[in-house]
C-alpha cells in the first residue's frame, strides 16, 4: 500500500514557479536534501503521492500532487557536477526553483498534477487533516482558527499523511482538477 505526504512550498518558491511561467506545467522533478533548507523526502517509495502545499493569507493550498516515480539520478538529470561550482542538475534547470541548488540536492522524479495556485483547501476539511510519525502517533494542524491557518510551522517539512487525511486530499485534487477542466476558459 502506498503512502501520502505533505511538502510546504515557500513564498520564494511558488514565486518564481510564477515567475518562470510554470503555472499550468507538470513538474518532471522535486528535490530532496540533507540540509535543513529543503525538505527531506525519507520515507517516501516510488508509488507514493505527495501533496505540494502553500499558504497564502491564512489559506492552505494544494499547488500540485505528485507520484513519486523514483529517487535515482537519471540521464535527465545531466552530468554530476565536477566542483561545487557546477549546477547540480543541469538538465532540469526549467525546474531548479524547487531546490536543486540546495545542500545535498538529490532529484526525486515525479508524475504531477499541473501546478496551480486555484485549489484552494475548505477550513473544515484543513481542521480535520490529520499526519502520521512513524511510531504511529497522530497530529492536527497547529494554529487552525476559524478555518484559517494563522502559522504555517506545523506544515513545515515532509510529513506523512494518515490514510483517511490521504484519502481526503486524493478526492478535493480529484474533484478540483475536473472542476477546473470543465470551466470555460476566459475569452
Amino acid at each position: 500500500m502506498s503512502d501520502a505526504f505533505t511538502v510546504l512550498w515557500t513564498h520564494d518558491t511558488c514565486r518564481a514557479l510564477r515567475k518562470e511561467g510554470r503555472v499550468n506545467d507538470r513538474p518532471p522533478v522535486a528535490f530532496s536534501g540533507v540540509h535543513s533548507s529543503l525538505p527531506a523526502w525519507s520515507g517516501a517509495q516510488p508509488g507514493d503521492e505527495v501533496y505540494a502545499l502553500h499558504v497564502k493569507k491564512c489559506v492552505v493550498y494544494v499547488v500540485s500532487r505528485m507520484r513519486v516515480i523514483d529517487m535515482e539520478r537519471r540521464d535527465c538529470c545531466g552530468t554530476a557536477p565536477a566542483t561545487w561550482r557546477d549546477p547540480k542538475h543541469p538538465g532540469h534547470g526549467a525546474w531548479a526553483m524547487l531546490g536543486a541548488d540546495g545542500c545535498g540536492a538529490t532529484a526525486v522524479h515525479v508524475d504531477a498534477t499541473p501546478v496551480t495556485f486555484d485549489m484552494p483547501l475548505p477550513g473544515d476539511m484543513l481542521e480535520g487533516l490529520t499526519w502520521r510519525n512513524r511510531r504511529g502517533q497522530t497530529r492536527g494542524l497547529k494554529y487552525v482558527v476559524d478555518g484559517r491557518l494563522e502559522r504555517s510551522l506545523s506544515l513545515q517539512g515532509f510529513y506523512r499523511l494518515t490514510p483517511d487525511s490521504a484519502d481526503q486530499l486524493a478526492q478535493f485534487v480529484d474533484r478540483s482538477i475536473a472542476d477546473i477542466a470543465a470551466s470555460p476558459l476566459p475569452v
